[in-house]
């Protein structure tokens, strides 16, 4: 489904570079604060604090969840997300809430951070509801289209210790079968926007078929003002490009900031036929890209695609920054997209023509 069911009505230019966002956020650190004091009460009693129950958390969870929301309108973004304050780590998160899966402690996983990295050990089962309740709260407090993130089924097959399965293939298959339930559950609440996270994916580029197979099955049924995209990063594009064209996706969403933009080329040839959401800021470092210097990534993606099927976010979710340095770069991401338009109604921009419609 095009992007241009998202346009605001009040926008200013002829052309629309959506702008939005891969999906996690810097929490607040207070949310951090009630979050320890909640699960980890033996800690919390030794130095004589007031735990937290559950329902506080949920409180907490619900106020910034609000606050990012917010944030993220007033930084001007087309299409918003809560920055997945509910949510832990990307799989951790809903192996939590998949049968099937159990935890054995928390691993390194790159700097200092860790992940409680989990284990299939018997067949995996739709337990508790994942996401609907997010999606619904994040449309009622915002003013603008939501995006629903998921982990795709390839990723939580990948990121754990298959204790069951015989095979990968057969844990994500199984895995996609989930997904597509809840997928379904979010088109029933209102959700047309959903964007599966498939990070493993360019770490094992043998099994692109396996990707292409699962998302086959998320995406089944669904209706066609759906738009679903895809998430991929943390690899050597040219491994699974172009075979990633056959997926059934309307959109790519690829980190390209971190690597200076050294993998545009591998999208020249063949002609990208999929809408490109590409990553303009590098969600890596905290130093705030200028607005001149975002305006200059954007034009290299309309080296790639032509305005119609250009979408400007950041490389990656933002999480681990700084809140104000992750604020500030989507603020000048979202000014730079609108001059960019700008120059682009203008004529100043030397552009690739869109691709002919197959009916043509």
């Amino acid at each position: 489904m095009t992007k241009e069911q998202f346009r605001p009505e009040d926008h200013p230019n002829d052309h629309f570079l959506m702008t939005t966002v891969v999906g996690s956020y810097p929490k607040p650190k207070w949310l951090n604060r009630v979050r320890e004091r909640c699960h980890h009460q033996e800690d919390v009693d030794q130095v004589e604090l007031e735990p937290v129950d559950e329902e506080t958390l949920a409180e907490a969870e619900d106020d910034a969840a609000r606050l990012i929301t917010k944030e993220h309108e007033r930084a001007g973004l087309d299409v918003v997300v809560d920055g997945e304050m509910r949510r832990t780590e990307m799989v951790e998160y809903f192996a939590e809430r998949i049968e099937g899966y159990e935890f054995n402690g928390p691993v390194k996983v790159w700097g200092h951070n860790y992940f409680d990295k989990p284990s299939v050990v018997s067949e995996v089962e739709y337990g508790e509801q994942w996401l609907v309740d997010e999606y619904e709260f994040t449309s009622e407090v915002a003013d603008r289209p939501v995006k629903v993130p998921i982990t795709g089924p390839y990723t939580l097959a990948r990121w754990v210790f298959n204790e069951h399965y015989e095979t990968t293939a057969d844990l994500a298959n199984d895995l996609a079968e989930l997904v597509n339930e809840e997928v379904e559950k979010l088109v029933d609440a209102g959700a047309r926007y959903i964007q599966i996270d498939e990070p493993a994916l360019a770490q094992h580029e043998d099994d692109h078929a396996i990707v292409g197979e699962a998302l086959e099955r998320v995406v089944e049924d669904l209706p066609e003002d759906v738009r679903i995209g895809l998430h991929v990063c943390y690899g050597d594009y040219s491994r699974i490009y172009p075979e990633i064209l056959e997926f059934p996706v309307d959109e790519f969403d690829l980190e390209l900031a971190n690597g200076d933009f050294e993998q545009v080329d591998v999208f020249k040839e063949p002609e990208f036929t999929a809408d490109l959401a590409m990553g303009v800021l590098d969600a890596h470092v905290a130093e705030v890209e200028s607005v001149e210097e975002i305006k200059e990534n954007i034009k290299k993606g309309l080296e790639i695609v032509p305005p119609e099927q250009l979408v400007v976010s950041p490389d990656c979710g933002v999480k681990l920054l700084p809140r104000n340095a992750a604020y500030q770069k989507l603020e000048n991401m979202v000014q730079a997209a609108r001059e960019v338009e700008a120059e682009l109604d203008a004529g100043e921009i030397d552009v690739l023509q869109a691709p002919a419609s197959a009916d043509d």
